[in-house]
């Protein structure tokens, strides 16, 4: 469980000392930035797209993570963001936070992201009533919801594929 690991934890260990711990941990952060598939995918044209830029940050986490992905008119990131950390089981989202986030990159559109620590990515109904508030909220302001990813364990849920469009 390396991606979870800090450096008390590290340092507790018999044989890893201060400089070790924190080598360690320079290590574990280098490999996350190689792996990160962030540089290579510039705009997003299907939710697979979305899936192996978010894949590695997204799992195996042990919260609840909501992530943003904003959008210009062309599909092209204009910024990813963390959103919400929440608990093992649920975050607290709002709508005005995401908003606010979107209007500030001048955004046309977003797409969201959250992870299922239990590795199911079986929507909830929480899911489904956070999708569908955005998407209202998205055509009142002109910044629109164009999908809603949950990642699981190898794995990703898409709102827009299961809908059919």
């Amino acid at each position: 469980d390396l991606v979870n690991v800090n450096y008390n934890v590290l340092k507790n260990i018999k044989g890893i000392g201060e400089v070790k711990a924190i080598t360690i941990l320079c290590a574990i952060e280098f490999g996350k930035r190689v792996l990160s598939k962030k540089d290579l995918i510039n705009q997003i044209t299907n939710s697979y797209d979305v899936y192996l830029l978010v894949k590695d940050e997204m799992t195996n986490q042990l919260q609840e993570k909501l992530l943003a992905i904003f959008l210009d008119n062309r599909k092209y990131i204009i910024m990813k963001k963390v959103i919400f950390i929440g608990t093992v089981n649920e975050s607290g989202i709002y709508l005005r936070d995401v908003f606010r986030e979107a209007v500030k990159c001048n955004a046309c559109s977003f797409i969201l992201v959250h992870n299922h620590p239990t590795g199911s990515v079986n929507p909830s109904m929480q899911d489904v009533y956070m999708t569908n508030s955005f998407i209202k909220m998205g055509k009142i302001l002109g910044i629109y919801l164009l999908d809603h990813l949950i990642i699981g364990n190898d794995n990703y849920y898409s709102f827009k594929e299961s809908n059919g469009e």
